[in-house]
C-alpha cells in the first residue's frame, strides 16, 4: 500500500504528503538527516550504486507511468517487470517492462519496453469503481517471475471494506489470469473491521524461494485479531508471513514478524504516520530481506532493510489469533537484524561518491544482474529498488541501485 494513499481515511493520504516532505527525514534546520549507522558484523552490507528517475506522468504506449509498487528481473531476457497499483483509475491496472543497465559504476536511465493490462479469467480488463462499482477491483501491489513456467505471480490488497479479500495470482506474460490461490481463513475481509486484514495493509509483499518452488507473501500490518498498527514508540502486531507451494497451490507454513515503531513523529504532532512490510526478497532458502517502509507527515520517508531467517519463529499458519506476547503467548516472531538504514545514502558517501537526492514511498525489491568481478568472474549481486510516486507530483519514481555485500550465513 502506498504510505502516502490510504482510502481510510476521508483525505487522501496523497494529498497529505503535499503539505509535507518526500525527502528523507529531515533535522531541524531543514537538511538531510546522515544516520550513524553501522552495519552489523558478519551480516550483509549494501554499497550505494547511483539512482535514477522516471518523469513523473510520463506518457507511455497510451498509459501513465507511476505507483510502481513491485518490481522484478529476469535474468534469461535481462528483462525487468514493474506492476502499477493503478486500481483501473487512469488505466486498466497493468504492468511493464523495462531495460536497466547497471554496473559498478552507476545505473542508467531507464527504457521502457512494453505495458501489459492485468486480466480478468474470462480475458477482459479490470473496470474502475466509476465504470463497474460492483465490480472486483484488484489493488496490485507486488511482482515477481517465474523462469521456470514463463508466467507471473502478483498480489492484490483487495478491497476490505468493500468484501475484497487480499489475493495472490498467477498470470501469463501476456497479462491473462491462470489461477488465484486458496487463502487461510484468517485472511478474509471483514468489512465491519472486526477481524481480517486492514484496508490497504494486506498483500504487500512478494518473494519466490530460489529453487522457484514456493512463494512467500507478506503483510503490510497486522491482522485487527493480532495486533494494533504500528505507532510513534510503539511496534506493531506481527504481520503474517505465509509460504505457498506453487505445486499445489497451498499455503504450507508462515511465520510472524514485527515492524518498527514510528521511527519519528510527525510535525505537526496530529499528522499522520505510519509504519509498515512494504516488500520481502529471498536471500536463499531459507532468509528474507524485509524491507520496512515508514512515512512522517512533515518529516519524511524512513526505510530499514531487515534480515530474518524463515527457520526461526513459530509457525502461525492455524492459529487464527496471535494474543499479544505474554508468558502464555502462543506464537514467537521470526528474530530480525537491521542491514541498512536508507538515511545512511543521503548526501556524499564515505568514498566521496555522491549519494541519494532523497527518499521516497520505495515499495518495491528486486535481485538484479550480478556485476562482473575480479578476473572477469561473477561479482556481488546487484539489489534494485523502485519507490511509488502515488501519481502526485510532490513525489518520484526513483530507482536504487545496490551492490550486495555477503557473507557466508
Amino acid at each position: 500500500m502506498p504510505c502516502a494513499q490510504n482510502a481510510r481515511f476521508a483525505i487522501s493520504r496523497r494529498h497529505l504528503l503535499i503539505g509535507g516532505t518526500s525527502a528523507a527525514l529531515l533535522s531541524a534546520c531543514g537538511e538531510p538527516r546522515q544516520a550513524a549507522f553501522q552495519s552489523t558484523p558478519g551480516m550483509p552490507s549494501l554499497r550505494l550504486i547511483g539512482e535514477t528517475t522516471l518523469a513523473h506522468r510520463l506518457a507511455f504506449k497510451g498509459t501513465t507511468v507511476g505507483g510502481l509498487s513491485g518490481l522484478d528481473y529476469d535474468a534469461g531476457q535481462d528483462l525487468w517487470v514493474a506492476i502499477s497499483d493503478d486500481r483501473s483509475e487512469h488505466q486498466p491496472a497493468r504492468f511493464y517492462t523495462l531495460r536497466l543497465a547497471i554496473s559498478a559504476q552507476g545505473l542508467a536511465a531507464p527504457e521502457l519496453v512494453d505495458t501489459v493490462p492485468l486480466r480478468q479469467p474470462d480475458g477482459r480488463t479490470y473496470p474502475s469503481r466509476r465504470q463497474n462499482p460492483r465490480a472486483e477491483v484488484p489493488d496490485p501491489e507486488a511482482i515477481r517471475w517465474r523462469p521456470q513456467t514463463q508466467t507471473l505471480l502478483w498480489t492484490s490488497e483487495g478491497d476490505v471494506r468493500r468484501g475484497g479479500d487480499p489475493a495472490l495470482f498467477e498470470m501469463a506474460a501476456d497479462g491473462r489470469e491462470l489461477r488465484r490461490f486458496a487463502l487461510p481463513a484468517h485472511f478474509r475481509a471483514d468489512p465491519s473491521g472486526q477481524s481480517g486484514p486492514r484496508d490497504n495493509l494486506a498483500f504487500e509483499g512478494l518473494t519466490l524461494t530460489p529453487d522457484g518452488s514456493a512463494a512467500w507473501v507478506a503483510m503490510e500490518n497486522a491482522l485487527v485479531q493480532d495486533g494494533p498498527e504500528p505507532s510513534v514508540g510503539a511496534p506493531g502486531g506481527p504481520c503474517r508471513v505465509t509460504r505457498f507451494d506453487l505445486a499445489t497451490g497451498q499455503a504450507t507454513a508462515q511465520r510472524a514478524y514485527v515492524p518498527d515503531a514510528i521511527p519519528q513523529a510527525p510535525a505537526p504532532a496530529i499528522g499522520f504516520a505510519d509504519n509498515g512490510v512494504s516488500e520481502i526478497l529471498a536471500v536463499d532458502a531459507d532468509r528474507l530481506l524485509v524491507l520496512e517502509r515508514a512515512y512522517m507527515m512533515g518529516v519524511g520517508n524512513s526505510l530499514r532493510l531487515y534480515l530474518v531467517d524463515t527457520r526461526q519463529g513459530s509457525d502461525t499458519l492455524t492459529e487464527a489469533r496471535l494474543m499479544p506476547p505474554s508468558p502464555a503467548t502462543n506464537w514467537s516472531p521470526m528474530p530480525k537484524t537491521l542491514l541498512a538504514d536508507f538515511s545512511a545514502f543521503v548526501g556524499p558517501q564515505p568514498d566521496g561518491r555522491p549519494g541519494l537526492r532523497r527518499l521516497d514511498n520505495t515499495e518495491g525489491m528486486a535481485w538484479g544482474p550480478r556485476l562482473t568481478g575480479a578476473n572477469g568472474q561473477p561479482g556481488h549481486r546487484t539489489l534494485v529498488f523502485v519507490s511509488d510516486d502515488n501519481f502526485n507530483p510532490a513525489q518520484t519514481t526513483q530507482l536504487i541501485a545496490f551492490e550486495f555485500l555477503e557473507t557466508t550465513p
